[in-house]
């Protein structure tokens, strides 16, 4: 990036708006971070600073250690970097009351909104109802869901001038990272403050792999173009992001469907029989691991620090973590990994188990014992399934509140675990007080308090980040013991699910494509599955609806492939042959 470019200083020299298109690793981020940078320099009024928006907190880990390479300390203090999510919150915190809602906001978790309406999504009968209970439960509890953030935010800025010439001053230039995927509410945001202030938009199209959202679609860019009439910048194919390899070249020839028929060097593949037997998914993904780890430390002379695991849907994901966990048929050592994917009854069961670090007085343990069914059913009830086993769950606790001793298998469990572990000597350790809490529930061998068990085992807490762990640590330091573990829990979950939870994805992680835009890895593994369909096997590539030549299927491997610095494998079956594969050599 230190070569004379017309285009980059173009950038830097514009006063207006400014649109920079570009692929991954293009340099776009850099660019829009040496723009900042020149602005602080041209002075900033106090409580001031460049405002830099991005959509994942992955993104604003990458921009946040770009930003140490481009900007001094003093310069990155007055650089605002943060999620839209986090943005929109800032705002509805402070001025929420002007729309009717309580003083006092609260986030409700995605776990505890799918606990709440059983799961139901837009295609259920009662969504309707459920969408008018959302809107109730802000404006009168004051407890908001996260995808009512923007609508509501926006909101606030249409009807109250006074407060948008107050974030437009305190920003004198909002870049937008990720501009193509700009929903419709972020997008009439940015498009309100961009008449007040300067704007920079990021963009790539053939990364818009979003547009089954609201909103989202090529006609963003296109809105871009017409409403703020930017200078506009396109820097190509450039690549920064794994420069010493093919990578790119390979994920662009996916895109546009060119077949070059010769290998890419960065990219390989490791073939497998999918069935007739069923391979062992411990041992196929272990020897990936090797494969990769082995190329990159060929290609970079050191072995990968950050390595992902990428497959095409949560199912997926989750089958890749048992099989790493060594669970069911698949033998072998089990692979330390963090699980990416819908974790509601993983986060909820977490829940349970912060209860049950909590100080106990047996005295109660009925009143304990119906806590713990309640926040069971709550966990099942959020995968929107198991309605008898909830229903029967909620009417049992309710009889034992109700001064009924219940003689049946889970409340008896349930009795001999909470008196176990109230009579036992935590640690302080949350880690591993966290894990003897597991390890009770497993040996009770009660199915509810195994599957809780094995939740706990998906959700990998203690490597989610350290905000659990420290949140913990700080009940225990204050009391010498977990008072409020439940508490903690939940404020750590809100801090990293959208506060300022910003950190860099470390070692193996295993999520679907979507869940890995905007991440970046040293190595990355694409798991290609042979999918059983109503008319045969299909690939697992190819997203049901998608027509030749694929265009949406393309888009989301490229996706996949460019998320690698050094190397990226991809993990192929015999068969069945897969169209946006086919002639490509390895």
């Amino acid at each position: 990036m230190n070569e004379p470019c017309a285009l980059r200083d173009s950038v830097l020299a514009c006063d207006g708006h400014i649109l920079v298109l570009g692929g991954p690793g293009s340099g776009k981020t850099t660019v829009a971070l040496r723009k900042a940078v020149r602005r602080i320099k041209l002075g900033m009024e106090p409580g001031q600073s460049v405002l830099f928006l991005s959509f994942s907190r992955a993104a604003v880990a990458r921009i946040l250690d770009a930003a140490t390479l481009e900007a001094t300390k003093q310069e990155r203090d007055q650089l605002a970097i943060q999620t839209f999510h986090s943005f929109f919150w800032d705002i509805l915190k402070a001025h929420a009351y002007l729309l009717g809602a309580p003083r006092k906001l609260s986030i409700l978790l995605p776990q505890d909104e799918k606990a709440i309406s059983g799961g139901i999504d837009d295609e259920d009968e009662g969504w309707g109802a459920w969408q008018v209970e959302r809107e109730r439960l802000f404006r009168e509890d004051g407890r908001i869901a996260f995808d009512l953030f923007a609508p509501n935010a926006t909101q606030l800025l249409m009807t109250s001038s006074h407060l948008l010439s107050a974030i437009a001053r305190r920003h004198p230039l909002i870049i937008v990272d990720e501009a193509q995927d700009t929903g419709q509410f972020a997008w009439l945001c940015i498009q309100m403050l961009a008449a007040r202030t300067q704007v920079l938009c990021l963009a790539d199209l053939e990364q818009q792999i979003f547009d089954f959202l609201p909103g989202v679609g090529p006609e963003r860019v296109i809105a871009i173009r017409q409403t703020l009439q930017p200078h506009e910048v396109d820097l190509g194919t450039q690549n920064h992001r794994s420069p010493d390899s093919e990578i790119l070249t390979f994920g662009n020839d996916i895109l546009t469907g060119k077949v070059r028929g010769a290998g890419y060097k960065g990219v390989s593949a490791l073939a497998y029989r999918p069935e007739k037997p069923p391979p062992n998914w411990n041992q196929l993904l272990r020897r990936a691991l090797f494969d990769l780890y082995k190329a990159v430390k060929a290609q970079t002379g050191a072995f990968p620090e950050t390595v992902a695991i990428l497959v095409s849907n949560n199912r997926s994901a989750l089958k890749v973590s048992n099989a790493l966990n060594a669970l069911g048929a698949n033998v072998g050592k089990p692979v330390r990994h963090k699980l990416l994917f819908d974790e509601a009854e993983s986060l909820l069961s977490a829940r349970v188990a912060a209860f049950l670090l909590e100080p106990k007085n047996l005295a109660h343990i009925e009143n304990d014992v119906a806590t713990s069914m309640e926040m069971i059913a709550s966990a099942r009830r959020a995968t929107g399934q198991a309605r008898t086993e909830v229903a029967k769950l909620q009417a049992q606790a309710l009889k034992i509140r109700g001064g009924k001793a219940l003689n049946i298998n889970i409340a008896n469990a349930l009795r001999n675990l909470i008196t176990e572990l109230a009579l036992s000597d935590f640690t302080g350790d949350p880690a591993e007080d966290w894990l003897t809490v597991k390890h009770a529930l497993r040996t009770t061998q009660q199915a509810e308090l195994v599957r809780v068990a094995s939740q706990l085992d998906f959700l990998v807490a203690f490597r989610r980040g350290h905000r659990i762990s420290a949140g913990l640590a700080s009940e225990w330091l204050r009391d010498g013991a977990y008072t409020n573990a439940r508490v903690a829990l939940d404020q750590a979950l809100a801090q990293e699910q959208i506060l300022d939870g910003v950190e860099a994805p470390t070692g193996l992680q295993v999520m679907n494509i979507h869940k890995a835009k905007g991440k970046q890895f040293d190595g990355v593994i694409i798991v290609r599955e042979a999918r059983r369909t109503s008319t045969g096997v299909d690939s697992s590539f190819i997203w049901r609806g998608d027509e030749p030549p694929y265009p949406k299927s393309r888009r989301v491997l490229r996706v996949g492939i460019t998320r690698a610095r050094v190397h990226t494998l991809i993990l192929d079956p015999l068969w069945p042959p897969c169209p946006l594969l086919k002639g490509h050599r390895f």
